[in-house]
């Protein structure tokens, strides 16, 4: 089993979590936020009820792996479907910011790479395209549930 690399992930989420320096890029038209309220279906995450996932993905089970302890949850979970690249990340920027998560990240090349954050908690996502617009939404989700959460402050600052 490949935990190294899992646990290098999530210890760079938990980090990217406490820094908390970074800033938030360009906000959504209320356009965009509202064709994610319209197509949204209450699917979320792994029951996670603020990490919403696009209609039409489906989970992978053998791709995904989580951990829940008293203290940490988290894991990568992997989902696919038929979409481009470009409707996935208008889509999970959207419905992100509609669940509060700050979009404190963002760089795109053969696949791109969201990545989100609130207090105690992060996910990034990648998502890559291939033939025939079938995509794939990989999510490292790392949660912190053992010390209490400071106020977001919404400024970007520590």
């Amino acid at each position: 089993m490949h935990l190294k690399p899992l646990l290098l992930i999530l210890c760079c989420l938990v980090a990217l979590t406490s820094a908390g320096c970074a800033s938030q890029t360009g906000q959504e038209t209320g356009e965009a936020r509202q064709g994610v309220g319209q197509v949204q279906n209450n699917s979320f995450a792994d029951n996670i009820s603020d990490i919403p996932i696009p209609p039409g993905m489906t989970k992978q089970p053998d791709q995904s792996m989580t951990l829940n302890t008293e203290s940490f949850r988290g894991g990568v979970l992997v989902y696919t479907g038929k979409a481009t690249m470009a409707s996935l990340r208008d889509y999970m920027v959207a419905a992100m910011q509609d669940y509060q998560w700050r979009l404190v990240g963002e760089t795109a090349a053969k696949e791109t790479l969201l990545a989100f954050a609130k207090p105690n908690r992060t996910c990034m996502i990648t998502i890559t395209e291939s033939w025939m617009n079938k995509s794939t939404l990989k999510l490292y989700i790392a949660m912190d549930k053992g010390g209490a959460a400071e106020p977001y402050s919404g400024s970007g600052t520590p």
